[in-house]
């Protein structure tokens, strides 16, 4: 699992080729290039289905032990030099630059840049140079042989911008880094969660998951003017091969447009399809007492999914005592992400800002058929871990031989893309259950989930909304709802004890209604009895 914490030509004649409309002019007499072949997005389909009717061939590197001096430390003091960025000087308005290898970073990755000319696309790699990069003198970066590659990539903030608001050369939006991961911010210009092109075989007990990389990026040339920055990639792994093209938006939040072909090389027993992979340690819900001096540290709170029956479910994110995997069965959904709904300051405290993390919802653009969103959550002990992945699996086996062609959107934003018009759930408390005065029962807790907006705002005066509840096991009692004391229009609590036996997991629903008519999504949430609590 990645770490979340961390151009053959001369001067005169890449100039030439620049003018030509050949190559960008941005940088061109500085960086070096390699020869120009031709591209095309069918023929790198072609090539990713090929390669996967062939054994799998690991990707050369560099010298182990020279990466291995490149830790954590080193790494951070290497960074790219502003004046080498592609596109620096346009086209487009979002230059590019580069992540270096290293410990943590180990597989090089080539870099293009397509251009058009009279047949068509073409394309000419990057070639790595150390002085791209500044770096101590004495850095192991300078031990690697000439060539080596980079790491990944990501795009700088617009040029034309106001740089005394946003300066391009120390902000970028979307960055490639690590296997097939890659992350975006949004609005709040905050990283948090990411994406990646594929999941194989996460929480398989039988079997290591696998981590396919995205082993070449070409980088379309773009358009002055232009919002909107093209970009494929060419992946590769032990199971699976293939081509992605990214269509990536950069406005006041990230939308991006994938088109992805995938050809399966072996049998995989779990297939995520668009996952995305994220930090839970804990929030409000529950936490050991002094576990860590924050109230809340948390990328993502709940995992939000739109069904094809409209009907909106909000799974609050726990941090479980072993792994766990959630299975939410449906025909090609509507939309699912991992979002980040507590943008309070006050429940983070921290200079990280948690509170401006992206959510990141996924909406299919094309037949996904039978299949289902899974979860699956990982325990752990620190932030530093990504231990939340959400994912559609298909239903059909993942079988040597197969392939897909999927289309879907990713929203990096502030909230969900297509908000229900229902009351939300924003926020899951639990804690001792029984009456206040009594002594506290053994084996009961205590939920108070609260919801807020939609026809919650407009309840009349006196009524109360009902509480729709289900468990799979054990039993209820102390039910009732009451507006949130805050003076919050449209604010409610529902609370409720559950007393129930035993270790074993319960899954609970409850949706809040009024006269028969629904007034909020529907809670979801997976409750672990720890025996003999009673504080």
């Amino acid at each position: 699992m990645i770490d979340r914490r961390t151009f053959l030509a001369t001067a005169a004649s890449t100039a030439t080729l620049a003018a030509m409309g050949y190559l960008p002019a941005a940088s061109a007499a500085q960086i070096r290039f390699g020869k120009r072949t031709a591209f095309s997005f069918d023929a790198l389909v072609a090539r990713a289905k090929d390669m996967a009717s062939k054994a799998y061939q690991p990707p050369k590197r560099p010298p182990q032990e020279i990466l291995d001096k490149i830790d954590y430390a080193a790494h951070g003091q290497i960074q790219f030099k502003p004046e080498y960025a592609v596109f620096a000087d346009g086209p487009g308005q979002f230059p590019v630059t580069f992540f270096h290898l290293g410990r943590y970073f180990l597989s090089p990755v080539q870099m293009h840049v397509l251009t058009h000319d009279r047949t068509g696309l073409t394309a000419r790699e990057i070639v790595y140079q150390d002085h791209y990069f500044n770096m101590p003198a004495d850095s192991p970066a300078h031990q690697l042989p000439a060539g080596s590659g980079f790491a990944g990539f990501r795009f700088q903030e617009s040029r034309t911008a106001d740089q005394g608001k946003l300066d391009w050369k120390k902000n970028d939006w979307v960055a490639f880094l690590g296997a097939s991961y890659f992350r975006a911010i949004g609005e709040l210009y905050q990283y948090g969660l990411s994406a990646r092109g594929v999941a194989i075989d996460v929480a398989e007990p039988e079997r290591p998951e696998e981590f396919p990389n995205f082993t070449q990026f070409w980088f379309e040339t773009p358009k002055d003017g232009a919002d909107t920055v093209t970009v494929y990639a060419l992946m590769d792994g032990p199971s699976i091969s293939g081509a992605f093209r990214f269509d990536m938006t950069r406005k006041a939040d990230v939308t991006m447009t994938v088109d992805a072909a995938l050809f399966v090389r072996k049998d995989i027993a779990r297939f995520g399809i668009a996952p995305l992979t994220s930090m839970y340690w804990y929030s409000e819900a529950q936490k050991t007492t002094a576990v860590d001096w924050r109230p809340e540290v948390h990328d993502s709170d709940g995992l939000a999914m739109w069904n094809r029956r409209g009907e909106y479910l909000w799974r609050a994110l726990d941090n479980p005592p072993r792994t766990m995997a959630s299975s939410f069965s449906g025909l090609n959904p509507r939309g699912f992400g991992l979002l980040q709904r507590d943008r309070n300051f006050d429940h983070y405290l921290d200079g990280v800002y948690y509170d401006r993390r992206p959510s990141l919802w996924v909406e299919p653009t094309n037949d996904w058929g039978e299949g289902a969103i899974q979860l699956i959550e990982i325990p752990t002990d620190d932030e530093i871990h990504d231990n939340i992945v959400a994912m559609w699996v298909p239903k059909a086996p993942a079988t040597k031989g197969s392939s897909y062609r999927l289309g879907y959107k990713l929203y990096w934003s502030a909230n969900e893309p297509f908000p229900p018009t229902l009351a939300r759930c924003v926020a899951t408390r639990l804690g001792n259950g029984g009456q206040p005065g009594n002594a506290r029962p053994q084996g009961v807790r205590k939920f108070m989930v609260e919801f807020l907006g939609g026809g919650l705002a407009t309840m009349p005066y006196g009524e109360k909304p009902e509480l729709d509840l289900w468990t799979s096991r054990g039993s209820f009692s102390y039910i009732f709802a009451e507006p949130v004391p805050n003076g919050v229009a449209g604010h409610w609590r529902a609370q409720f004890d559950l007393t129930v036996d035993g270790a074993d997991p319960v899954e609970l629903r409850l949706a809040l209604k009024h006269a028969g008519t629904v007034l909020s999504e529907s809670w979801l949430y997976q409750y672990h009895p720890m025996p003999n609590q009673t504080r």
